[in-house]
């Protein structure tokens, strides 16, 4: 009968564990040997327990081991680096090559060094002028065009601008007539009742009231003809008198 299938999880028992740590290691060990010794193998083993002690087999040598594993191990590093700076240049010439033909592409389109070119090449890039020439003229009959939108566009509100503010101002307008006629009709009142009053008799025109003095006051006659009585009892002067 053989053995079940063994879990491969870690052992709870501390026991156990331990039991099982160094069985497995021994026998780790004497595998690396076993390699070595039969297959004419370089090996190194390093082991550390739980508790941090060190087991370790190499068949040539810890450090020369592991200076080889170190020199192994940069350079496929190196070599990656080198690759990606060799595919670096072969991307580099070629956007150089592509600038370059670029350039000369446009100098073919502005007229520069047509020398070198055929007659189909030449009847090729009249063939591109006649198309980016149509281009461009579509491309500027369209911003026409919708520049021409956008006038109307300002144009209908500046438009509806005006109509507002004309009704504003009829209404300013209407407003001041109305303002004024009042004043006018308030001035015209203020007249007519000045006109009224001053119409009346003038107040140096109207014979003054008796005046009543009350004192002594000397009367001195007049030379010439003596007044009257009754002018001088019209004065309502009282003539002192003697005792």
């Amino acid at each position: 009968m053989g053995r079940g299938r063994v879990e491969l999880k870690r052992i709870e028992n501390k026991i156990n564990r331990q039991v099982t740590f160094s069985k497995r290691r021994n026998g780790l060990l004497k595998k690396a040997y076993e390699l070595s010794v039969l297959c004419d193998a370089e090996v190194g083993l390093i082991v550390f327990s739980t508790r941090g002690k060190l087991y370790e087999f190499a068949s040539a040598g810890m450090s020369k081991t592991l200076e080889r594993y170190q020199r192994c191990s940069f350079t496929p590093h190196e070599n990656s680096i080198e690759r990606e700076t060799q595919s670096w240049y072969q991307e580099v010439t070629k956007l150089k090559a592509k600038y370059e033909s670029l350039q000369r592409t446009q100098r073919y389109l502005l007229g520069e060094d047509l020398g070198p070119l055929s007659v189909k090449e030449l009847q090729n890039l009249e063939k591109q002028l006649e198309v980016a020439l149509a281009q461009a003229r579509q491309r500027k009959t369209q911003l026409m065009i919708e520049q021409m939108e956008d006038l109307r566009k300002k144009e209908r509100h500046l438009g509806d601008l005006n109509k507002e503010l004309r009704v504003k101002l009829e209404a300013e307008g209407h407003n001041l007539k109305v303002i004024q006629n009042m004043w006018s009709s308030n001035a015209a009142a203020g007249s007519s009742n000045f006109s009224l009053h001053s119409s009346q008799t003038n107040p140096m025109d109207c014979t003054p009231e008796p005046v009543l003095q009350i004192g002594y006051q000397q009367y001195l006659p007049a030379e010439g003809p003596s007044i009257p009585k009754t002018v001088a009892g019209e004065t309502n002067f009282i003539q002192g008198w003697f005792p």
